[in-house]
Order: C-alpha cells, then structure tokens, then sequence
C-alpha cells in the first residue's frame, strides 16, 4: 500500500474527547468486557454523540481501555458530551473513568488493518492531557479552556493545575474541569508529585527560561512553515461553501481620525460570525491586508483566503447618529447576495453588528444553536466611550510589532485598555486585549543579548 505524500494529507480541527478505563489491566477479562459494553452504551447515549453522529460530524477511535471522540461541530461540544458521562457514570461506581479534552488538527486515515482510523496532533494531546488525570476527571488542554473562558457559563467550572511530566519528559498544562455534581475537584496525583517537586528544586536560572522560550518561538515558527505549505497544496482543493472573509470597512466620517471606529464594527462582525460554528470565518490578521484606498479584485481575494463569501462594508458617524452598510459578495462569480443599510442612534451600533452577522448566517443557511444566537446577541460592552477606546487600542496593537520601535503604540494602547477596563469593568475582551498588550510589550523590551540570540536562531532554522 503506497504512502500518503504530505501533499495528500488532509487536516482539520477536531474537538476531541479521550476517554480511559482506570485500571483497566488489572480487571478480570469478563470484568473487562463488562465495564467496556456498558462505558459505551453510556457514551452512546449522551445527547451530543447522538446529534453529531447524526449531522455526520463525529469521527471515533477505539482503544483497548477506552477511546476518542472527534467531533467536528464546536469546542463545547466533547465538553458537555463529558459532562453527561460523567452524570451517568455516577449510577456505576465501578466505572473508573478519566477524561481528556483538547481541539487541534486531525486527519482521517487507513490503518495496517486497511480500517479507516484517525490521526493527528489533536489525538494525541487530548490523550496526553488525559493522561494526567485519575478516576473521575475531566482535564482540558490550556488551548481549550481559553475557548471556553470567553463564555460566562464556563468560567467558574475552569481550574487551572499548572503542570506536570508526561510522555517523554514533555510538560503539559492542564485545567481541571468540574461543577457541584460533575468532576472531580480533587488536584490529580501527577501534579500533587509536580508540586511537591517544584517545592523542593532550588530557583532556576533566567538562562533555561530564555532557553525555554526560543524552543516554543521555534516550534511556533516551524508550525507556521508546515501551515503555509499545506496552504499552498491545499488551494487546489474545493472551497468550503460556507466560508467568509469580513474585509475591513471603508471610513465615511468626515473626521478621518473615526477609521479606527469601522475597524471596530467590522472586528465586532467577524467576531460574531466566528462564534457560529457551521461557519469558516476568515481572522481579522488575514484580511488588513485589505483595507479600503485600492480597488478590490474580489475573486483573488477569495482565491486567495480560500474563501467563497465576503463581506464588504463601510460606517459614517456623525454626532449620536451611525450609518452602516453591508453587502454579501459571492467572490467566486462576483454575484451580490445580500445589502443593507442601516440609519440607527449610536447607542444601536452593537445591535447593528448583532444583526448584521445573523443575516449573514441566514443568508449562507449556517445552523445557528440558542447558545450562538445568546453569544452573538451579547454586546461586548454597554459603554460606547469603553468601545471607542477599545477600537483604538486595537487599531494600535494591529500595526505594531514585537520591535523596539514599536514600545510608543504599545504603550498607547495598554493606558486606553486600562482606561476602558476602569470605564466597564466588565468588559471581557478589553481585559483580554489589555493582557495580550502588556505581553506584546514585555516582548519588545527584551534586552540586546537577547535578539541577537533570537535572530541567530531564526536564521538557522529558516
């Protein structure tokens, strides 16, 4: 049987759900065959196993103590699967059961057995965090829990555990996941030993720490490289039909100095769009490079951005009244498949973007469930002045880079953050751009010895 060239291999994001026996060895083979059929009678009969398998959107693995569920609907998906086990599993003390949970790439393959079977980074990490826990744990990978804590419903069931060694002397972070009934709030052993160890190390130098960071800037950029590869092979394939790219929105206000502002309405669609899970929105990184002043040749850019919809748009603002219009564009025959304008008050400018991003679903027939509508219904704030400082920041944080140079707009935007954050303190995303902004400003900062260390390494791996 002939390989599969990397040309030929196929990845997507998958949200998987590893599920283990505890002490699964030790039973006695009847034993082991009776805890097996009834774990899978009760995964079977969770409520997300059922809709996904019947939307054709679950991929599973079998293992010899337990197996991988690989949905392909949203993050929460393997979580509330994991939750209704971990209900169902209290009837059945004598299942021991351990759970790992991570969203990352996976492709479906044929095994040695020619059976079709899964593979992938996204497999193994989920089996690795898993791996972590004892009987009765739900462990989320960081990648995961920093999904999940953007919804408020999650929040409070998400308990960081720091790290600890796996496979290969790898560290793993982990979150603990568990509510009141669900779970299991006890810290697992492999951190408990973590901890005690780390309590008894001597300080480590700075030197490993800077070490530290080159291997995952490396990694990092090596992933990038492997992503931009598959990019290219992958652009012979079919573009998704419901795929869309919100370009940037075109400034109609007579202060110029208010671009910052459409860039803050057309952020906030993507951002909506992106909470629908039937949908590949295209990030706000990708299409900058975009912005209005030269004609646009719509089929390119949806050629290039592997995309078969855009959205093209442009905001006025004048005093406490806002003009928003919005057009759907088939990019691959230039056809107009929807436009509307929008003469609202100000104070109405999130409930524009709200309704704006359902009519684009609408219009694409993407499924939207009650918690996506909720989720896209939300404003980010109710302060329009928090709003515009916020849009600021953003448009500053946009164009700045990890250079020294750019310590002045970094600066800028982490006192306009701070001052939104103190304008509504409830405001979740500016808090999250103001962490990202101290981040990218610590990274500017660091010293000489440092760069020349850092460009030696790019340069060697490129």
């Amino acid at each position: 049987m002939a390989l599969a060239s990397p040309a030929d291999v196929k990845f997507e994001i998958g949200h998987v759900l590893f599920i283990d026996i505890v002490g699964y060895s030790k039973l006695l083979i009847n034993e082991q065959s009776e805890q097996m059929q009834k774990l899978r009678e009760i995964v079977r009969g969770t409520e997300q196993f059922r809709l996904a398998e019947a939307e054709g959107k679950l991929l599973r693995l079998p293992t010899g103590d337990g197996g991988a569920l690989v949905f392909r609907t949203s993050p929460e998906a393997p979580v509330l699967c994991a939750l209704e086990i971990s209900k169902e599993l209290k009837k059945h003390p004598e299942l021991r059961v351990r759970m790992g949970i991570h969203s990352g790439p996976v492709n479906e393959i044929t095994d040695l057995n020619e059976q079709a079977n899964v593979a992938g980074a996204g497999i193994n990490v989920a089996q690795r965090v898993m791996n972590c826990g004892d009987a009765g744990h739900i462990l989320l990978s960081k990648h995961v829990a920093e999904d999940l804590e953007q919804y408020r419903q999650w929040q409070p069931h998400l308990h960081d555990l720091g790290e600890c060694e796996v496979k290969h002397g790898v560290q793993m972070s982990a979150i603990n996941f568990y509510t009141d009934e669900m779970g299991n709030p006890e810290v697992p052993e492999k951190f408990k030993a973590a901890r005690a160890a780390a309590a008894k190390a001597p300080p480590k130098s700075a030197i490993p720490k800077w070490a530290a960071i080159l291997i995952v800037i490396a990694i990092a950029i090596g992933s990038f490289l492997f992503w931009q590869r598959s990019k290219t092979s992958a652009t012979t394939s079919a573009i998704p039909d419901k795929s869309i790219a919100v370009l940037p929105f075109e400034n109609l206000s007579e202060e110029k100095s208010n671009a910052f502002f459409a860039d803050g309405v057309q952020d906030e669609i993507l951002t909506d769009l992106s909470k629908i899970a039937d949908l590949k929105v295209i990030s706000r990184t990708s299409v900058m490079q975009y912005k209005t002043g030269a004609p646009r040749n719509l089929r390119e850019i949806g050629q290039q951005l592997g995309v078969a919809h855009v959205i093209e748009g442009s905001v006025q603002r004048a005093a406490n009244k806002i003009r928003v219009n919005a057009q759907l564009i088939d990019a691959r025959n230039d056809a107009h498949l929807w436009a509307q304008t929008y003469d609202r008050d100000l104070a109405d400018v999130f409930a524009i973007q709200s309704e704006i991003a359902k009519a684009i679903a609408d219009q694409l027939q993407a499924k939207l469930s009650p918690n996506e509508k909720k989720a896209i219904e939300q404003p980010p704030t109710t302060d329009l002045a928090a709003f515009d400082l916020y849009s600021r920041a953003k448009s500053l944080l946009l164009t700045a880079g990890f250079s020294a140079t750019s310590g002045p707009d970094v600066r800028k935007a982490i006192e306009l953050l701070d001052e939104a954050v103190k304008r509504d303190p409830s405001f979740f995303d500016a808090y999250c751009q103001l962490a990202s902004a101290l981040t990218q400003f610590a990274c500017s900062n660091l010293s000489e010895k440092f760069s020349r260390i850092f460009a030696k390494a790019i340069s060697t791996l490129v």
